[in-house]
């Protein structure tokens, strides 16, 4: 039985988007920096935590539009297809490859193997820890 005051709903309605900006942040300067894509998945995996505890584990799932499951598959397969440019090129399988995407006007997009692989943990942790929450939740119902 959920009892939600408005508080609380209020607070999580104004703190996930944030937690969700943040979570972000840390995935895009992992790669170079501490942080990266396990912190990143937990921190936004508590925003949706945070979110099934107020709302529950129903509007949840609407909110997350895909299931757990997954987000955790997705994750596992740009973990692995961050390996292909390596294996083709004949390298170790982990090895990094960097690509510039021109942008119109001047400048670059630098995109890496690296990114793939943090936005695959960050999915997979997210995938995960929201399938153990929404499963406990609703086996509580």
């Amino acid at each position: 039985m959920r009892t939600s005051t408005l508080i609380l709903q209020t607070a999580a309605l104004a703190i996930m988007p944030l937690q969700l900006m943040f979570s972000a942040f840390l995935l895009l300067r992992g790669h170079n920096e501490p942080g990266g894509g396990f912190i990143g998945g937990l921190v936004a995996a508590s925003a949706f935590v945070l979110y099934a505890f107020t709302f529950g584990a129903d509007s949840t799932r609407k909110l997350l539009r895909a299931k757990p499951q997954d987000l955790l598959a997705a994750g596992l397969l740009l973990g692995l297809a961050s390996t292909i440019p390596a294996l083709i090129a004949g390298q170790p399988m982990l090895t990094a490859h960097w690509w510039q995407l021109p942008l119109p006007g001047e400048g670059y997009l630098k995109l890496s193997t690296v990114l793939i692989f943090d936005i695959g943990v960050y999915l997979a942790v997210l995938g995960t820890l929201m399938t153990f929450v929404i499963g406990l939740m609703e086996v509580e119902q």
